[in-house]
């Protein structure tokens, strides 16, 4: 089937000599798969490698025979060209960050208008602005909401976190807990609007310890989850 769709870049793997296997999240269908043959190589194809770097948001006209298998795609435009996120060196960190994020985190081959909105609204956001420290870490709270564990919040004033249930409690639990100024931090950025982030004053090692907490609470509720390997990138530009 013939599918006309927006389309946001996850991945990249390379294919053979001159091939590429793109992964993409799309509004039509979610999460889709693309071999571009020869790629690499093809100067006059309408398929440039250049629109498929990390979150680069394009239409596509692709054929979908939803089998599981690999899809192919006709033809491709940038739908919105990215002013900074690919030159300005800690947006890049960010976009290859999140990429990394939503590598491991959407899996469904189905529509998702709401996920497919919100990430293409922040990745707007973010290519337009400029204090972004805490881009990521507001990034990734409101993320939780599009996968069904965004904390419990009723009890917010109670002074333990634990991970596992996603609950505050006025007591350790036998399950990881967070507390103390780590709490705090957590607490401020719950449901936090990108043009709040910069308002909470966070030091580069306050941030990591977020951030840390953050992979874990996603590890915990998201089968198959990894650490993504760009952290280290996001510590040395962030600090």
């Amino acid at each position: 089937m013939l599918v006309t769709t927006k389309a946001i870049v996850i991945s990249t793997i390379k294919y053979g000599d001159s091939s590429v296997i793109a992964k993409c999240f799309t509004a039509s269908d979610g999460i889709k798969s693309y071999l571009l043959r020869g790629i690499l190589k093809s100067k006059k194809g309408k398929l440039k490698i250049a629109y498929f770097q990390p979150l680069t948001q394009l239409e596509i006209v692709a054929n979908h025979k939803n089998k599981g298998s690999l899809e192919y795609i006709k033809d491709v435009k940038t739908v919105y060209p990215y002013v900074s996120i690919h030159t300005q060196i800690d947006k890049s960190a960010i976009a290859l960050f999140l990429s990394e994020i939503l590598n491991y985190s959407i899996q469904e081959e189905e529509k998702n208008e709401a996920l497919f909105q919100f990430i293409e609204n922040a990745l707007q956001w973010l290519d337009v602005h400029d204090e972004i420290a805490n881009f990521h870490l507001a990034f990734l709270t409101n993320l939780t909401k599009y996968f069904g564990f965004f904390p419990e919040i009723k009890n917010i004033h109670k002074e333990y976190f634990d991970l596992q249930e996603g609950q505050f409690f006025d007591h350790n639990t036998l399950n990881e807990c967070i507390k103390g100024e780590n709490l705090t931090c957590f607490k401020q950025l719950l449901g936090i609007k990108f043009d709040a982030q910069n308002t909470i004053k966070l030091s580069s090692q306050r941030r990591n310890e977020i951030l840390a907490i953050f992979i874990q609470y996603f590890k915990l509720h998201l089968q198959g989850f990894r650490q993504p390997k760009s952290m280290e990138v996001l510590h040395e530009v962030f600090k």
